[in-house]
């Protein structure tokens, strides 16, 4: 049977031994891991989270069939100009003016811009066919000419679809204008591409008298979009990371108490973050906001691997151990646990595997490697380096500023720290109900936790951009303009950042009944679903262009009229005939709505800015579910849905997966390691209290579920056995020389020290991602912290009086 305990001690001596060539192969592989960092992308924004989710499969196969539809939005840019009346003639040059000049550099790839100003100006010179020639007719015209072009043309929808809901007639004024602004570009273009474009478009809006983007126009597009919500990772990065790494300096300074120790323990820390870096590029997983939260829960598990290690090895040397003999003391005491501690979080980490989301499984899988690779830097190549230094002083008489553990058992930290035992002395059974219940109760009121997606979720939070703004370069944020560009969409034209609802109808339409079917759609609208006549929802679709096409071309119309059997203003018959005359008359109209091969359709449904999501995703559902038609809902809204709902059953499913595999890790090893399973078991009542308090936490503080934090449960398991086993796995080996209680002080004297300043190094550390820009990044920063925090505290707190209770349950705790 393999045992762990001599393949750990075999390790230790191979390592200790052979220091100088770890070294050099841990700087090879260094080099190695070094090299695929440069091939890490960067991704952000919600479609991380979407890419596999049914809904957005839907969007995808519509935006491959339609022209216009869905992901064509990507190529069009909205202006908005704010002014007191944009229907005034001077706000009217000045829009015309900036169409004038996006359209005429030919460097941005405009193909089209149109506005409320375009429709006037025909009015007025039919003929004026460039922003120049309608700028002109403008200007030419007499204040009574200008004002009767207005009236003219004011019931257009074209023309009060491009006005704020402020329009008002009879004064002919609105405050703010649309002008939507189109790229001659492929589908296929790279987001990055699509930035550069609207960036350089926006430095142009810019550019012309009247304009100042930022303050009353605001160029609103996908590239714009993911080009701010990107820089919020680096706006965040460049003022949260140099306020960590100052923490974690600070900490470790003081836990180590000596800069050599310090810099083994850093540079440990870092290569932890290179290999996982690499492995990153090597494998194709981009750093997106899921793999953030990595690299703070490598660091907890890398921090507290290094201070107990020098912890553990200078109480060895305190008893006058050579630099060798203590080393390999501290290795072989230290070894097993880190072990367990790794199979246990790798386990933890590895259980997002199972998750629906990509994301979220790549979370896992470079979270499981990170563990790997921190287990493997902070086994071998610390020790090889202590070791190498250690011997380095001895032989250039190098001083050494810090040679004792953090505790001793007769210190006032320790008497303080043993605060657990004393309770387990007094009333062990009793607290350990009272805890159990509190948890069990934590857990069952955390689990009415809310859940959240949308793109908003990845929006900086106001008042904190109102905070970085005092800062000096280079820490002052990018100015973000998306957030008055929301707020203008939302309450000036009335509409939701999330979209209306598509129904998409995957089968044929070449049937008789085939657009009476669709027309039915439209009856009976649901509450959220906005209504253009009573008992009629508000939708577009090949029936509105149709409709259209019917009001403008009198022959079309009979030829309509002539396939209406039934009279209900819908062709039910013959209908390949009326698709051939619509695509002869308005080809790109219908296009947008029926496929090349008549094979499939979608209709657009409008919804009530104010409703919220889950009303709108049941109302769709209720829609689509109705129809006989093969019919899919789909839509922005749909898919946050979705992935709010992926999103609680990953959570779910990693939380029940990390228990089972933590369970079956920690029997296994105590088994095989003492021939105690029992041992194992005791580690679980500390690490549930953790998960219970962590998820009654979220719902206290208002933090919803999310595909960023969603994994944070699962993790909680791992956070919690890393302190319980190394409070454990101590008290074993005490325990063999010790009795019960004194076993328990010598613990806490030996490893508490090295959990409290581990823990304080990690909590204020990470914690310091409270003030990152994102939400969901303070949020996670957030609950790591409690975590640890938890952690920590059920360790020193709880682990006795377990202890004291298995013992009294089995008349003893069975020596080895």
């Amino acid at each position: 049977m393999w045992d762990p305990d001599s393949a750990v001690k075999q390790l230790s001596a191979a390592t200790i031994e052979n220091a100088v060539a770890v070294l050099i192969i841990v700087g090879l592989l260094t080099i190695v891991f070094a090299g695929g960092i440069p091939q890490v992308e960067q991704e952000a924004g919600t479609d991380q989270f979407t890419e596999e989710v049914p809904a957005m499969e839907a969007m995808e196969e519509i935006e491959d069939e339609f022209d216009g539809a869905v992901g064509d939005d990507e190529t069009t840019a909205q202006l908005y100009v704010q002014r007191d009346n944009v229907a005034s003639r001077p706000a009217l040059l000045e829009l015309l003016e900036t169409q004038r000049q996006l359209e005429n550099d030919g460097g941005l790839r405009i193909s089209d811009t149109q506005s409320h100003a375009d429709l006037i100006a025909t009015e007025l010179e039919p003929t004026a066919e460039t922003p120049a020639d309608r700028k002109r007719a403008i200007e030419r015209a007499t204040d009574r000419e200008l004002s009767s072009a207005i009236e003219a043309v004011g019931d257009e929808d074209g023309f009060t679809g491009q006005l704020s809901e402020d329009y008002n007639p009879t004064a002919q004024s609105a405050s703010t204008a649309l002008v939507t602004v189109e790229y001659d570009v492929p589908e296929s273009i790279q987001t990055s591409q699509l930035e550069t474009l609207q960036l350089e478009s926006s430095a142009v809006v810019d550019d012309v008298a009247g304009n100042s983007v930022g303050e009353n126009a605001f160029l609103f597009g996908e590239g714009i979009l993911q080009s701010e919500i990107t820089a919020l990772l680096s706006d965040t990065a460049i003022v949260v990371f140099p306020a960590a790494l100052g923490l974690i300096l600070l900490f470790l300074l003081v836990a180590y108490r000596d800069p050599i120790d310090l810099a083994i323990g850093l540079s440990g820390l870092l290569l932890t973050m290179t290999w996982t870096f690499g492995f990153m590029g090597y494998a194709g997983i981009p750093f997106s906001d899921a793999i953030v939260s990595v690299f703070p829960l490598l660091l907890a598990v890398g921090i507290d691997f290094g201070i107990h290690s020098i912890n553990r090895y200078r109480e060895a040397r305190l008893r006058e151990e050579t630099v060798d003999q203590a080393m390999d003391e501290s290795m072989n005491q230290l070894g097993t646990a880190f072990l367990i501690v790794t199979l246990t979080t790798v386990c933890s980490f590895a259980a997002n595997l199972t998750s629906q989301l990509g994301s979220i499984r790549d979370f896992g899988a470079v979270a499981a490697v990170g563990m790997i690779f921190t287990f493997l830097i902070f086994g071998m190549y610390l020790p090889a380096a202590k070791v190498t230094v250690e011997r380095l002083r001895g032989r250039f008489r190098i001083p050494a500023f810090g040679t004792s553990p953090i505790l001793t058992e007769d210190s006032r930290l320790a008497r303080g720290l043993g605060g657990g035992v004393s309770i387990a002395r007094l009333a062990p059974v009793a607290f350990v109900v009272i805890i159990v219940i509190s948890a069990g109760v934590a857990g069952v009121y955390g689990s009415g936790v809310d859940t959240e997606f949308s793109e908003e979720a990845f929006f900086p939070d106001e008042e904190w951009i109102d905070r970085y703004e005092q800062l000096p370069e280079p820490f002052a944020p990018t100015t973000y303009t998306f957030l008055d560009t929301i707020d203008i969409l939302e309450d000036d034209f009335g509409e939701s950042v999330g979209g209306g609802v598509t129904i998409y109808i995957d089968q044929p339409v070449r049937a008789d009944d085939s657009l009476e079917q669709l027309e039915r759609l439209s009856r009976n609208p649901p509450d959220s679903f906005e209504e253009s006549t009573a008992g009629r929802a508000e939708t577009e679709s090949i029936l509105t262009v149709i409709d259209r096409q019917r009001a403008a071309d009198k022959e079309f119309d009979r030829l309509v009229e002539r396939r209406d059997r039934l009279g209900t203003g819908v062709p039910d018959r013959d209908l390949e005939t009326v698709y051939d005359e619509l695509e002869a008359a308005d080809g790109p109209a219908a296009e947008q709505y029926l496929s090349a091969n008549r094979e499939s359709t979608r209709v657009e449904f409008a919804v009530d800015p104010d409703a919220e999501t889950p009303d709108v995703v049941e109302d769709a559902q209720f829609v689509a579910d109705r129809t006989p038609l093969s019919a899919v809902a789909t839509g922005d809204q749909i898919v946050q849905q979705q992935v709010i709902n992926a999103t609680l059953d990953s959570a779910l499913r990693s939380l029940i997966v990390a228990f089972l595999l933590t369970t079956v890790v920690l029997v296994g090893s105590y088994w095989l390691l003492e021939g105690r399973a029992s041992y194992g078991l005791i580690n679980l009542v500390p690490v549930v209290v953790t998960v219970g308090m962590l998820l009654a936490s979220m719902r206290l503080l208002e933090i919803p579920l999310t595909p960023i934090n969603a994994p944070i449960l699962s993790v909680s398991i791992g956070l919690g056995v890393d302190y319980t086993v190394h409070f454990v796995h101590r008290f074993v080996d005490e325990y063999k020389t010790l009795e019960t209680f004194d076993a328990l002080a010598a613990t806490v004297a030996g490893t508490g020290g090295a959990l409290t300043g581990s823990m304080i190094t990690t909590v204020t550390g990470i914690g310091v991602l409270a003030i990152a820009l994102i939400p969901l990044i303070q949020e996670f920063g957030i609950l790591i912290a409690l975590g640890v925090g938890y952690a920590y505290l059920a360790s020193l707190v709880v682990t006795p009086s377990v202890i004291i209770l298995w013992e009294r349950l089995t008349g003893g705790v069975p020596k080895p």
